[in-house]
């Protein structure tokens, strides 16, 4: 007949104390084969329902008595946390070297990331020269001030001066991107007519339309109130948009620029019926010099800065891009600006 559970002992000293049986035969207290005994002893009483712990086993056999079993746990006890102590400090000055290595890393990344906008400004700056001297031959060439050029030069310098264009766009993203690198992104937020903030990027948005054969629409109430922005930075932003969406619409597609007011917020979208984008890549396309399409063959050229740089703008604005896309349908990005509250 199995023992009342309440005949059990209860929580004692010995219950922290592991293998006390082995730590009194290591200190010469009882033989090997009397701690063999105990624990024989042990496993009848445990059948029974009985729960002894060995140190009690063995002052009822009489091989120890209360008080060496006493001492031996409080040894045992006063090991143990001395072992606890040394393994703190251990990891303390693990997670210190650790600290300082991570700490080492990370200043080493931001010296390579510093290096790196310098680079990237420099070059960009060393590029601006020699396309400056291009630019002024080319207006000369294009004006014909330098003698008269038939149809087919005239052609060919309007093809060198799209180039020229569009590198003078590459040169200006990469320095924009140094900049905001180095922290240096500033905003001079002031109230502005938001239709003249537009003008630029309508502009040049209908122009690349066309060459493109895309339908370009604006959607905006006939008169547009003023906002509080950095009227140069905004309209650079939205130029980015536009000539994303543009870049990614087929011929024969549209795309559109629409404003609306919405509680104290100006809410710009700009959205197109393009290639899409699938949904666990939204983040992918504001990270620098990416493209989704990363391979050699790619179909849409470009550095991979313009998202980036309209994201880290919009977001000195103290507002964020939403995206909303599905592959094979196209592409909504908006975001919220401040209107301007004249309290005079």
């Amino acid at each position: 007949m199995k023992a009342n559970s309440s005949l059990e002992p209860p929580t004692s000293p010995e219950d922290l104390v592991p293998r006390i049986g082995d730590y009194l035969v290591e200190q010469g207290f009882i033989t090997v084969d009397q701690l063999s005994h105990a624990l024989e002893r042990q496993a009848d009483l445990r059948e029974q329902g009985v729960r002894l712990l060995i140190g009690n086993i063995l002052v009822e056999m009489g091989l120890i008595d209360k008080g060496l079993l006493d001492k031996a746990v409080t040894e045992q006890i006063l090991q143990l946390r001395l072992a606890l102590e040394e393994s703190n400090q251990n990891l303390e000055l693990r997670v210190d070297q650790r600290t300082r290595e991570l700490k080492a890393a990370l200043d080493k990344l931001s010296e390579l990331a510093k290096l790196k906008g310098n680079f990237i400004a420099n070059i960009s700056h060393e590029l601006r020269t020699p396309l400056t001297h291009l630019t002024g031959y080319i207006e000369l060439l294009s004006g014909q001030d330098l003698g008269p050029l038939n149809p087919e030069q005239l052609y060919a310098i309007q093809v060198i001066q799209r180039s020229v264009d569009r590198l003078d766009r590459l040169i200006h993203d990469l320095l924009q991107f140094s900049f905001l690198e180095s922290g240096d992104i500033q905003v001079m937020l002031q109230p502005v007519d938001f239709s003249l903030v537009c003008r630029s990027p309508i502009d040049q948005a209908q122009r690349l339309a066309d060459e493109k054969e895309i339908t370009f629409t604006v959607q905006a109430p006939g008169k547009l109130p003023v906002v509080l922005v950095d009227s140069e930075k905004i309209s650079w932003a939205i130029s980015q948009l536009l000539d994303n969406a543009i870049k990614f619409t087929p011929p024969g597609g549209s795309v559109s620029l629409s404003v609306e007011e919405n509680d104290g917020y100006l809410k710009v979208t700009v959205a197109d019926n393009g290639i899409g984008i699938p949904s666990d890549r939204f983040q992918e396309v504001f990270e620098a010099f990416h493209q989704l399409d990363g391979s050699s063959t790619r179909k849409h050229s470009g550095t991979g800065l313009g998202l980036t740089l309209a994201q880290k703008i919009i977001e000195a604005h103290n507002s964020t891009i939403n995206i909303e896309s599905e592959t094979g349908i196209g592409s909504r990005f908006s975001f919220l600006l401040t209107i301007f509250q004249n309290t005079i």
